[in-house]
């Protein structure tokens, strides 16, 4: 029987997303015997439970109700009670609360974990939020920021001690995304793919608005007013589904250019998508640590990315990729202008994010640096 330290992990939703990525990677590369694991969705678990890799891994779904479920808060001190961890880690604004029946469920240890701005707080600027925050302070033992802006915000708006706060970035399995061995690599089912005569500008992530892919339909319908000969030479591709899907197809279509884009929806096969882009563009108006810029980083594109949230810890303006203001389509159209007049920086810049996502952004230095957090914390308790 393993007797190792229990850690509980407490999100939302166990869906497609960058911190559910994460949390993936993280239990799935905890040496064997070290530490077990155990999952608490307050609202449900999807298929993407099936990339757990430990067979051993509970998955125990709350269903919230919409609005405030006190319920749920009951079912989650019993069955804190029942099972016993030495830790419990929640993340985001969404589990913040969970932290009190952690307490008094008699959990000793809690770590709070912050990787992104939640959708009606783009910028950390609610006031209501910062309260909530502020309030479940005293109950957090370690807070683990993925961003140099996060960070900033739990020590400057929140009032952490910066001796709690310690950030780490995510990893990216530099297994699984790889560069092409030659050339670019076919998409399934994309018009465009493999013609090496045509550049292609993608990105993928869910389609809602703190997201922002219309910023990119803009920039890309921008690009083709100030350059028409663009017309022959680059294509658009939107990976992902939600709200925004239909109004950016809306858009190209008006702009008489859907012929020139894919949207193919959600997909499952994102390496090998990467492996045939050309340029990896994340337009959002909010970030944590984007997981797929690290992606496209390890499969050897140039970024051209939003400077917000901790998108400027991953791409270095002027050397893996290029930054540029939220919401400003006509800046990221000229960017991608001086993309098509020098090709050879593709090349250079994308060699350069490959060279720092090995060095820096590894999946095993990720895992190292959370499982320090939790060997500390069982030291002083």
């Amino acid at each position: 029987m393993n007797h190792a330290p229990l850690v509980v992990h407490i999100i939302y939703r166990l869906g497609t997303g960058g911190l559910e990525n994460g949390l993936v990677n993280l239990i799935n590369r905890t040496p064997p015997g070290r530490y077990r694991h155990a999952i608490v969705c307050l609202k449900d678990a999807t298929d993407f439970s099936l990339r757990l890799r430990q067979q051993d891994v509970p998955i125990h779904c709350l269903y919230r109700k919409d609005g405030q479920d006190f319920g749920m808060f009951w079912k989650l001190f019993k069955l804190l009670r029942e099972i016993k961890p030495d830790i419990v880690h929640t993340r985001n604004l969404a589990a913040v609360e969970c932290l009190l029946p952690a307490y008094l469920a008699g959990v000793a240890r809690r770590v709070h974990g912050e990787h992104g701005w939640d959708v009606f707080d783009p910028d950390g600027s609610n006031r209501k939020y910062q309260w909530l925050r502020r309030g479940f302070r005293p109950l957090v033992h370690r807070y683990i920021p993925l961003s140099r802006h996060l960070e900033a915000y739990l020590r400057d708006k929140i009032g952490v001690p910066p001796g709690r706060i310690r950030r780490i970035c995510n990893g990216v399995d530099t297994e699984v995304f790889t560069p092409p061995s030659q050339g670019k690599a076919r998409i399934e089912g994309c018009p465009f793919s493999r013609n090496e005569d045509l550049l292609l500008i993608g990105t993928v992530g869910r389609m809602h608005g703190v997201k922002d892919q219309m910023n990119l339909v803009r920039a890309f319908l921008h690009l083709l007013q100030i350059r028409p000969q663009a017309r022959s030479k680059v294509r658009l591709l939107l990976v992902g589904d939600g709200p925004l899907r239909q109004e950016a197809i809306s858009a190209l279509r008006e702009g008489g250019v859907e012929d020139l884009a894919w949207l193919p929806g959600e997909r499952d096969d994102i390496a090998d998508i990467l492996r045939g882009l050309d340029i990896f563009v994340l337009p959002s108006r909010a970030e944590g640590i984007s997981n797929v810029i690290l992606e496209a980083m390890a499969t050897g594109l140039p970024v051209l990315a939003t400077a917000v949230g901790g998108n400027p810890d991953l791409v270095a303006d002027g050397e893996n990729g290029r930054l540029v203001e939220a919401a400003n389509p006509q800046a990221m159209a000229q960017i991608l202008a001086e993309y098509l007049d020098d090709p050879d920086i593709l090349r250079s810049q994308g060699l350069e994010g490959l060279r720092r996502t090995r060095e820096e952004f590894s999946l095993e230095s990720m895992v190292g640096r959370y499982l320090a957090v939790y060997d500390e914390l069982l030291k002083t308790k």
